[in-house]
């Protein structure tokens, strides 16, 4: 069962018009909440709110935040969204957006028969974080590239969680957002990541696209139960729809457990058993011993026969990254610490201008 508190609103941390962040006063001790105003509305010192600490309570990697269920002295409600399609179906946070491929949407005669991406490459990652390092690899290729993301309903479902989506947009490392599924809040909307793929393309008109889930990779320390198994999925709808599908290897020597160790299972897990269709696998430049560790593990796993294995360099990513003041983190770890995770992402990225 959910945990649930009220507490009073002593202090706006931060405010935007699709995120607030708050200190709340719950029975004397002070906690950091979250609010998205497009479910629960304005937010104001001294409000009561009514706040969903299960995270907290759990410690789960939500930032040390609450998250607000409802303000019970809004003073501004909600509106209506613009479209028909509702997210997050049946829960208390169900809400209506403008899918880009409903009937009332502008773009509805466009996409009506789509089926193609029309060789467009799709770089798929397992990490949120790595999103960042594949769009910087393409953007150091190609800086002229129309880059989007479409951000899965694997994870974190609003897209405003994402500070470093909020980044690269700001830098343009990002051109376009699409959130597909229950995730929302992009610059466009779409049922599923069939879908969603079709409307970066034609729609948006972008050159390549990165799909990754949102913050928040669940894993259960079995073969099958984790988010990531999601990449084999994508990579498989990227090529029914005629792109360029790449995958992007989950890879670090910083972390202590051997199942995550050099490529992590998730990769190998995903592209053996959930991608059923012949993908391109990134392989970046690393350090000699780790580079034949790295070529060991995917022959062992069959994956060289399944995939076409292709090697890249992730430098000039990293460095696109550094000199956008742009250091993504991944599971506590920071960016020095496990570069081998972000140079894999930035070697993705650098093949798929290869298939422009």
């Amino acid at each position: 069962m959910a945990s649930w508190r009220k507490g009073r609103v002593t202090e706006i941390l931060e405010e935007r018009p699709d995120l607030l962040r708050a200190r709340v006063d719950v029975d004397g001790q002070y906690v950091a909440v979250a609010a998205f105003p497009s479910m629960v509305g304005s937010i104001e010192v001294g409000d009561m709110l009514v706040i969903n600490t299960t995270g907290l309570d759990l410690d789960l990697g939500t930032g040390g935040f609450g998250f607000v269920l409802w303000n019970l002295d809004s003073k501004a409600l909600p509106q209506p969204g613009e479209g028909h399609i509702v997210k997050m179906r049946y829960t208390p946070w169900q809400t209506e957006v403008l899918a880009a491929e409903a009937p009332e949407s502008p773009h509805h005669d466009q996409l009506v028969r789509a089926d193609s991406l029309d060789g467009m490459p799709v770089v798929v990652c397992s990490l949120h974080s790595q999103m960042a390092a594949a769009v910087a690899g393409i953007k150091a290729a190609k800086p002229d590239a129309r880059v989007g993301y479409l951000m899965t309903d694997g994870a974190a479902l609003p897209l405003a969680w994402s500070n470093l989506v909020r980044q690269l947009k700001d830098q343009a490392l990002i051109d376009v957002t699409c959130t597909s599924g229950h995730a929302s809040g992009g610059d466009l909307e779409s049922v599923n990541v069939f879908s969603g793929l079709v409307a970066l393309r034609h729609v948006a008109e972008a050159d390549i696209v990165v799909a990754a889930m949102g913050p928040g990779i669940v894993g259960t320390g079995t073969r099958l139960g984790f988010t990531g198994m999601e990449q084999g999925q994508v990579l498989d709808a990227v090529t029914a729809l005629g792109g360029h599908s790449i995958a992007c290897l989950r890879i670090s020597f910083a972390d202590d457990r051997e199942r995550h160790r050099g490529v992590s299972h998730h990769s190998l897990t995903a592209l053996t058993i959930a991608a059923r269709e012949r993908a391109v696998v990134a392989v970046p430049g690393l350090q000699d011993q780790w580079l034949e560790q790295v070529r060991v593990q995917l022959a062992a796993a069959g994956i060289d026969r399944r995939h076409n294995v292709v090697e890249a360099d992730g430098g000039p990513g990293i460095g696109m990254l550094r000199s956008h003041g742009i250091e993504p983190t991944s599971m506590g770890r920071k960016f020095d610490e496990i570069q081998e995770l972000f140079l894999a992402a930035a070697a993705a990225g650098a093949i798929a201008t290869e298939r422009l």
